[in-house]
């Protein structure tokens, strides 16, 4: 049993399921107690719950939605129970009910590593749902495939993500460097696939500005870009009014709100130490901690390894030298939490603040501890460099740039996540150029220096030269110039109206269209895949003839002529395409376009010809293979069934 929750936000409401109540086990009554606590069992009755729970709790309070989406494969087992009562309410067999409800069921991954994916083994998986192989009238090995990237593997564990991808129409990352990650992450769901074709696309993060914008600088943009700003961010148009703003009063603004940032920090500081029960020497120090007029640089987030939160720190000695010069000192403060059973993430912090507590270091360095919305709002709009330092390819898109970003503070960030996309030399720094090395050692060194070199050579002389007003105008400059790029961009309101042109909207239209008549489309989709599926390795490419000349300039047109053999499949079954592009030293065929063929000839045993054309639009080495994928007029993608026939 669970108790339902409503919480307002604005005109929206939230809906939790709580166990603990008197009529569950002890057990059960702790199952909602602890996010990610307990073992392997804990979590997958979390997920059941979740999943599971969460759609039985929407049907009691009255709700049908007409989309589902899930964010991470935490929630997967939805569309298990939505194929459930879809196979009850239409009177469909568990095919013809997946072909149904994938089709307004959309998955967003979050993760770019694979151990951030919940796996299960095939036991917990029998003893969990071993009573849903009769309900759904399947076998159990048909279930456990679902979940596993190879499914005739009797040895593979179940999991989590791979069930979303399967049972989803609509898959994305969250950055456009994400998305390309996760096609590569899950290229062998799609084998022989091009990775760049692969039918995971991305919608990249924003931040919601008006929880995120301090009311100073609230007030400016109202006052200089109008009030619509607030209520469509969205907007470029806006945002180009930055330039109106006087530089002096943006950069009071900027003073003011870190100002307060020095003062707050100093105070919390000052009650962590009272907490420890410190010295009052200690204590009576921590007001004069930091400097309000010195360039401030900002680290909150998640502490966990691959943030390299330590990064800035491979050498101390370099580093103490930028920090303590006199004439232009530089100082740093950190926030965050680790996972509580993040040990490695706990262990991160200590170092920190045991480096805080360096003689030389004690003046310019703080970690302020208990991170909240309440901190992070502090420093996101109080620094005035946000520095990220993430091992590239392991931050799916990270938002804390981005609301550092709308409250006109600049991004120093590895090339990963959302700011590989968003930067350029106008809107902030990069570390690096984003290379990879193989040994992590050599990456650390190579990019804490060209942190080091950043703000010796670049950073600190831009933030300290001043004209006779006072102003650092080349700092505002590029202030303005980050807040004009960036803010119209990574902002949920762009967000929000992606997922539902891209996703949900398309969603709704194809939920509509299967669903018509008894499910009418979805029986004849599953009916025609399983007649694909059973036919499709009886087809061959028996020949592929090009008329060509030897000499081939840019322009010339040719044709290439196929004879395929397709057995019982008809020619409107197949899509046959030729993959023509540029060829690389491994011979291999990049930037590739595809080409549609026509059927010309078919004769009673099951041969076709088929017929297309190349045309050389630049010079170099080209080539192009033959390809033949499944097609239906109900198909989402062509790639959806993972069936492709290359030519040798």
């Amino acid at each position: 049993y669970a108790q339902i929750w409503q919480i307002k936000i604005g005109r929206i409401s939230l809906y939790a399921l709580d166990t603990n109540i008197s009529k569950n086990t002890t057990e059960d009554r702790d199952l909602t107690d602890e996010l990610y606590g307990g073992d392997r069992e804990t979590r997958i009755q979390q997920e059941i719950l979740l999943g599971i729970g969460g759609l039985r709790a929407l049907e009691k309070l009255g709700y049908r939605p007409t989309v589902f989406h899930m964010n991470e494969g935490h929630s997967a087992f939805l569309a298990i129970e939505r194929i459930r009562l879809a196979m009850k309410e239409y009177n469909i067999n568990f095919w013809e009910a997946i072909e149904l409800t994938k089709s307004n069921n959309v998955f967003t991954t979050h993760t770019p590593v694979p151990a951030g994916i919940d796996i299960f083994n095939p036991d917990l998986i029998d003893k969990y749902f071993g009573h849903y192989y009769d309900l759904l009238k399947i076998s159990r090995d048909e279930f456990l495939s679902l979940g596993r990237e190879n499914p005739k593997n009797p040895k593979e564990s179940f999991s989590m993500a791979i069930l979303a991808l399967r049972l989803s129409d609509f898959v994305n990352g969250v950055s456009k460097l994400h998305g390309k990650v996760s096609r590569k992450m899950w290229k062998s769901i799609w084998r022989r696939v091009p990775e760049d074709e692969i039918p995971i696309s991305h919608i990249t993060n924003g931040i919601h500005c008006r929880s995120w914008i301090s009311h100073d600088m609230a007030d400016l943009y109202i006052r200089y870009l109008g009030p619509r700003l607030l209520t469509n961010p969205g907007d470029q148009t806006i945002w180009k009014r930055v330039e109106q703003i006087p530089p002096e009063e943006l950069w009071r603004t900027h003073e003011r709100r870190r100002e307060r940032m020095v003062a707050f920090a100093r105070r919390r500081l000052s009650e962590q130490l009272k907490k420890r029960g410190a010295m009052s020497s200690e204590i009576v120090f921590a007001d004069e901690v930091l400097n309000p007029e010195a360039l401030t640089i900002g680290f909150a987030r998640r502490f966990a390894t691959y943030k390299r939160s330590t990064l800035i720190f491979h050498d101390l000695e370099r580093l103490a030298k930028i920090l303590n010069n006199k004439n232009r000192p530089v100082q740093i403060i950190f926030a965050g939490k680790a996972h509580p059973k993040d040990s490695p993430g706990k262990e991160l912090i200590q170092e920190i603040v045991q480096i805080a507590h360096q003689e030389q270091l004690r003046r310019s360095i703080i970690f302020i501890e208990d991170y909240d919305r309440c901190v992070s709002r502090y420093l996101v709009q109080g620094v005035d460099v946000w520095l990220s330092t993430p091992l590239r390819l392991e931050e799916a898109s990270g938002t804390s740039g981005m609301k550092a970003v709308a409250n006109g503070v600049i991004n120093m960030s590895i090339l990963d996540g959302w700011w590989d996309e968003a930067y350029s030399v106008e809107t902030g720094w990069a570390i690096g150029r984003g290379e990879i090395y193989d040994d992590i050692n050599l990456q650390n060194e190579v990019e804490s220096n060209a942190i080091y070199d950043l703000l010796e050579k670049e950073i600190i002389p831009l933030f300290y030269e001043r004209g006779r007003d006072g102003l650092p105008r080349g700092w505002i400059k590029k202030m303005k110039s980050s807040m004009m790029s960036l803010c119209s961009i990574f902002n949920t309101n762009r967000m929000v109206r992606e997922y539902f042109e891209n996703f949900y909207l398309p969603a709704f239209n194809r939920f509509t269209k299967m669903s018509e008549n008894k499910a009418e489309k979805a029986n004849e989709l599953a009916e025609w895949k399983s007649h694909i599926k059973s036919n499709w390795d009886k087809i061959r490419i028996k020949s592929i003839k090009t008329k060509a000349p030897k000499q081939i300039s840019v322009g010339t047109e040719f044709k290439v002529k196929a004879n395929i053999f397709l057995d019982s499949l008809k020619p409107d079954d197949v899509q046959v395409e030729l993959y023509f592009g540029s060829v690389n030293f491994q011979m291999e065929i990049v930037d590739a376009v595809t080409i549609p063929t026509e059927c010309k000839t078919s004769d009673d045993s099951g041969n076709h010809t088929f017929e297309g054309k190349i045309t050389c639009k630049k010079s170099g080495r080209h080539g192009y293979s033959l390809r033949i994928l499944p097609k239906h007029e109900h198909l989402n993608n062509f790639f959806e069934t993972g069936l492709i026939l290359w030519s040798e």
